[in-house]
């Protein structure tokens, strides 16, 4: 047998035992439901990530809803494309900028209440394939919302509604509550290099 033979049969054994591996978890992988995504972590890309789900379901034409919590007054390019492009996504953003910006805690607690009164309803509606809660960690962590009326909310939602939540922190009991945590770790940021941030990619 030649070297290009055996190491064909070394990678297709490999292959078939991958194979039968991935097969095998597919098949345990029995519970149809929807899932609660929690994306956290320092590094850049939660937003994105979240965003990517977005679209993946609009290309099944299902029914999304988003929040942004923390969020500067700027337009971002997924929220002009949404309004415009998306009727199928229902879009809120808080408004108020981002809350280093405002050093208003009473404002802040105020606009973060109504907001979270519309995701709240979203999270009620089984309508809802998709719920994104972007930033939401951050209304946890400064406590402008009750933990325990926000975990009650995501734990009962519909069945089938998958739900996203992204942002830094946000403490143990909601990330014990996701059915998956992924944690994006900042290697290294062009900010921090002086490059500003880039129409289109960062916004």
């Amino acid at each position: 047998m030649s070297d290009k033979d055996k190491k064909q049969q070394s990678h297709q054994k490999k292959m078939e035992k991958l194979k039968d591996n991935v097969d095998a978890s597919i098949a345990a992988a029995d519970i149809e439901r929807g899932v609660f995504i929690l994306l956290t972590g320092n590094g850049k890309g939660k937003s994105s990530s979240a965003f990517g789900m977005v679209m993946r379901a609009l290309g099944y034409g299902y029914k999304v809803g988003v929040v942004q919590f923390i969020k500067g007054v700027q337009l971002s390019g997924e929220e002009m494309y949404i309004r415009d492009q998306c009727p199928q996504v229902t879009f809120h953003q808080m408004g108020t900028g981002f809350t280093w910006d405002t050093q208003d805690r009473s404002a802040d607690i105020a606009a973060a209440e109504t907001s979270w009164t519309i995701a709240e309803k979203m999270l009620a509606d089984d309508s809802y394939h998709l719920v994104v809660l972007d930033e939401l960690t951050y209304m946890l962590s400064f406590k402008y919302l009750d933990q325990d009326r926000i975990l009650s909310a995501l734990k009962n939602r519909p069945k089938n509604q998958s739900l996203v939540v992204t942002g830094r922190g946000g403490g143990s009991a909601l990330s014990d509550l996701a059915d998956t945590v992924s944690e994006i770790k900042e290697i290294k940021h062009a900010y921090n290099s002086g490059v500003m941030a880039r129409k289109g990619v960062d916004y």
